[in-house]
């Protein structure tokens, strides 16, 4: 299944104006908006956020399924997807990142 249809498939986020994501030290690592280019993104951080609670490694896991088609991209070109290569990140080296949803207004 292609990602576009893929994101069909997960919750809705035209409630959200972004999720902020947040390390160990309480510190906002990213920010992901509601807008162009990153709407996909959101509704695959969100999705993971409600089935996990976090973004622990195996929500990165199941991510880096959810943008399969893209993945192998990501790993071959560091920097081209950030949103991937962090999912990457976190399995490799077992961290979690805690969501903050801001709400649209």
């Amino acid at each position: 299944m292609a990602f576009a249809d893929k994101l069909k498939t997960l919750p809705g986020v035209s409630h959200l104006a972004a999720i902020q994501l947040i390390d160990a030290a309480d510190a906002v690592v990213a920010t992901i908006e509601n807008k162009p280019g990153q709407a996909g993104s959101l509704a695959v951080y969100n999705h993971l956020a409600q089935i996990h609670g976090a973004i622990t490694p195996e929500a990165a896991a199941q991510g880096i399924a959810i943008y399969e088609e893209h993945s192998e991209d990501a790993r071959l070109n560091p920097g081209k997807h950030p949103n991937i290569d962090r999912l990457i990140g976190l399995v490799e080296r077992g961290e979690t990142l805690r969501v903050k949803h801001v709400f649209a207004t």
